[in-house]
């Protein structure tokens, strides 16, 4: 395990006594309290504590099984772009349903609808094919080889998991900060370098934190560091994707925002030749969640969980990228802290001065590098964070955490859809219905009129334990639980929330367990 890329600070014990537990049924006097999950008669119960002087962590059960929730088999189907899309428009779901029932099998094609969002109209989304009824996922796979003897690739899913109604149950977990009673700090952490991952319980036990979440979307463990905007401490380790949302974060954690954040980045050389920066500590070439500059291909508009591509790209790499940059083709200038240029290297790939940084560059931007970066004369970075034009302090203290979309502006449900990137470009549909529609793990965090922190871990893909949250319940809950404004962070197998010594509040949903994560987001105790 890697020491924190924080100072070490010891926790004094703190009591964790529980302040309240309360079931609470849908009565008249109670029903606007509970979650907007659900029929409101669905049975409640509330467990607060106290973690430490101004931090709660309350954890929420709401509903039950149903048995009208199944096990089914979820054909694949073929559409532009996708040879195995999980939905497609009518006549691709009528034809694979016409030659399932020449099989013999007993298809059933199902509509599926999405909700208003801020930038996407309400409506058909498309249609999905279904095989069978079965009471447990072994129970659907015995029938996975008649679909395959049929010329028909399927995977099992969970109805409760669709987004539709449902009776849960739900399993969520609310970490409240006042930073009037805190004295702590509100931090973001990567754990020592970018081009490892920790998990979250091992950031919170060895920083000593009150607790802690998951943060931003991140690239795997030796590419880079967070597939979007991040500032760690004042430094910029991480572009924006071109727009996204982001979260603004004192370390007192006093004056949150969320804003739809974006970047500028230049080079200039000594002799007064300047080009575009694309990016910050990543591989070159490599844009995670697209959203780029300069001609990205398949486009410059963010694509979340696509990663997009550019063949002339300079990308700068600092110190806390780790101890060397990425090797490859490409051109390479070392600078020292000045922006002095110590060495050019016909390769990628070398040591990253301490104090100083490395900037590479492939097709046409090397041969700009090799013309401007001769050792000896000096290049200038120049970094912004725009908030719709407007720079951004990036203050010493300060963390902005980029990710995606925004749940609640302003005290309303509020989603940008299609700005955020869930909308992919083409026919295929398959990421927004599994991503934005169905029900999956959530971390959200957010603020309320009181200017306290919320901070939420929702299980999911846990049948019968915990169902998730489809992206308009993530809203919905975020806006019930008190929240004016509020975002989505990574989710799924990255969903995980952790107490005092790295106990895990929350179950995350990967198989093999814990997961490890680009960053999270710590409460270290101490003054601010």
């Amino acid at each position: 395990m890697r020491r924190p890329l924080l100072a070490s600070l010891s926790l004094a014990a703190l009591s964790a006594s529980v302040l309240a537990v309360v079931a609470v049924p849908a009565t008249a006097s109670t029903r606007s309290h509970a979650l907007p999950l659900g029929p409101s008669s669905l049975r409640e119960q509330r467990e607060t504590r106290q973690l430490a002087p101004g931090v709660t962590l309350t954890s929420i059960v709401r509903g039950e099984k149903s048995p009208e929730d199944v096990w089914t088999l979820h054909v694949r189907l073929s559409v532009p772009g996708n040879a195995s899309a999980v939905i497609a428009p009518k006549a691709t779901a009528d034809d694979a349903a016409h030659r399932l029932e020449a099989a013999g099998l007993h298809p059933r094609v199902e509509a599926v609808d999405g909700p208003r969002f801020a930038d996407v109209r309400p409506g058909r989304v498309g249609y999905v094919v279904r095989v069978g009824r079965y009471a447990t996922e072994a129970d659907a796979k015995k029938d996975l080889p008649a679909l395959t003897a049929a010329g028909f690739s399927a995977g099992t899913s969970y109805t409760a998991q669709d987004g539709a109604e449902a009776t849960g149950p739900w399993r969520l977990h609310v970490i409240t900060v006042d930073p009037r009673r805190f004295s702590g700090r509100v931090v973001s952490s990567v754990g020592g370098t970018l081009t490892a991952t920790d998990k979250v319980s091992d950031l919170v036990r060895t920083s000593g934190a009150v607790a802690g979440v998951n943060g931003t979307y991140f690239t795997s463990a030796g590419k880079g560091g967070s597939a979007g905007l991040h500032v760690l401490d004042g430094e910029l380790t991480s572009e924006a994707n071109n727009g996204r949302t982001a979260m603004i974060l004192p370390r007192s954690g006093r004056g949150v925002r969320f804003a739809q954040l974006s970047t500028e980045l230049r080079v200039r050389a000594q002799d007064r030749a300047t080009r575009e920066l694309d990016g910050v500590d990543r591989l070159p070439g490599l844009v995670d969640n697209c959203g780029g500059v300069g001609g990205d291909q398949p486009t410059e508009r963010p694509q979340h969980d696509v990663t997009c591509t550019d063949p002339d790209e300079l990308v700068a790499f600092t110190p806390v990228y780790g101890a060397s940059s990425p090797a490859g083709a490409g051109v390479e200038a070392v600078l020292d802290g000045s922006g002095r240029v110590t060495d050019l290297r016909e390769s990628r790939g070398t040591a990253i001065p301490a104090g100083g940084r490395t900037v590479q560059a492939i097709g046409t931007a090397a041969d700009w590098l090799r013309s401007h970066a001769r050792p000896g004369t000096r290049l200038a970075i120049s970094e912004r964070v725009l908030d719709r034009g407007r720079p951004v302090r990036l203050a010493p203290g300060t963390s902005i955490l980029g990710a995606g979309p925004q749940l609640v502006r302003d005290g309303r449900v509020w989603v940008d859809a299609y700005a955020d990137g869930l909308v992919h470009t083409g026919d295929d549909q398959s990421f927004y219905y599994n991503w934005v529609l169905r029900r999956n793990p959530r971390t959200m965090v957010g603020v309320d009129r009181l200017g306290r922190l919320l901070m939420v871990a929702a299980d999911g893909r846990a049948p019968g334990y915990s169902e998730g949250l489809s992206i308009e319940e993530a809203a919905k809950v975020m806006r019930s639980l008190g929240a004016v404004q509020a975002m989505n962070f990574d989710g799924g197998g990255s969903t995980t929330m952790a107490a005092a010594g790295g106990a895990l509040v929350n179950r995350p949903s990967d198989a093999t367990g814990e997961r490890s994560v680009g960053d999270g987001i710590l409460l270290l105790p101490g003054r601010g």
